[in-house]
Order: C-alpha cells, then structure tokens, then sequence
C-alpha cells in the first residue's frame, strides 16, 4: 500500500535520534560507533550542510542518506528506507534530492559502498542505473580502532 505525504528534505542534527532509531531497524545495517554516533554525525553535517536528507512520514523518520563530498566526488552513506516504506520511490526521491543538492555545489560524480550481501540495495542501485566497478580494488585503513563496526540482526 502506497503511502501518500512523505516528505523529502534536508537533514538537520534535529533529526539524529529519529535518524538513529530507523537505523537501528535496518536488518543488516552496519552502525559504526564513533562515526554514526551523534557527535559524529554532527561533525558530518557541519562539513556537509546542505547535502543529506530524510524523508519523514508523519513526524516519523521513514528514510535517510548521509552525502558528503570532497569538492570533486561525492559519498553516500547510510542510504535506507523502512521496510514498510520501501518500493514507493522513496529511495529515489531521495537520491534525486542528494543530486540535486550536489550539482548546487558543482559535485560531479557519486561513490557509495553496498555490501555484497545486502541484496536490497544491490539491486536497487543496480535498477537505478548505477554503474558496478570491476576496475578497482577498495582499501580501508583503521585510524581508530575503537570505531567498530555493528550490524543489527
């Protein structure tokens, strides 16, 4: 059942603890313990003010993505929908509204990270047209070795 009057709008650290609540209802969604904390978020958005969104179903926090950029790519972070939410065109407004915003700040080109056992989004990003690279290798390097990595069951 479609639900009507979700709204699509920038995100604000108002919206953290709604923000964080639907995260933590994501099956499988990774929660990083310094980064997706609140400060952490907090330090997000101050460097990336314009360019993360949510959408909100009354007064409820039904979606969100974190953007931020670089000046040259962007990345988006925690892209989700609620499970009830989900195949509405919510994810899309979403994206739609995070383009947007970049192309204001003359970003022209977005990175994300899908797990490969996050079957959800893989295949939305692979509907949407997003292009799957082969031709490089992803690297990590922990600075922090406190900021672990949690995935909700």
């Amino acid at each position: 059942m479609k639900k009507e009057g979700v709204i699509v709008r920038q995100m604000t650290m108002n919206d953290y603890a709604k923000v964080h609540d639907l995260w933590m209802k994501i099956h499988k969604f990774g929660i990083r313990s310094i980064d997706d904390s609140e400060e952490g978020v907090q330090r997000f958005l101050q460097r990336n003010p314009t360019t993360s969104v949510v959408a909100e179903y009354n007064d409820e926090i039904v979606g969100s993505i974190l953007c931020g950029h670089d000046g040259r790519t962007a990345s988006f972070y925690h892209v989700c929908v609620q499970e009830e939410f989900r195949n509405q065109g919510i994810g899309k407004q979403m994206v739609l509204a995070c383009m947007k915003a970049l192309e204001k700040e003359h970003v022209n080109k977005i990175s994300l990270v899908a797990f490969k056992d996050n079957e959800i989004g893989n295949q939305f990003w692979n509907e949407e047209g997003w292009e799957k690279r082969e031709d490089l290798n992803l690297y990590d390097f922990v600075l922090n070795k406190a900021n672990l990595t949690k995935f909700n069951c």
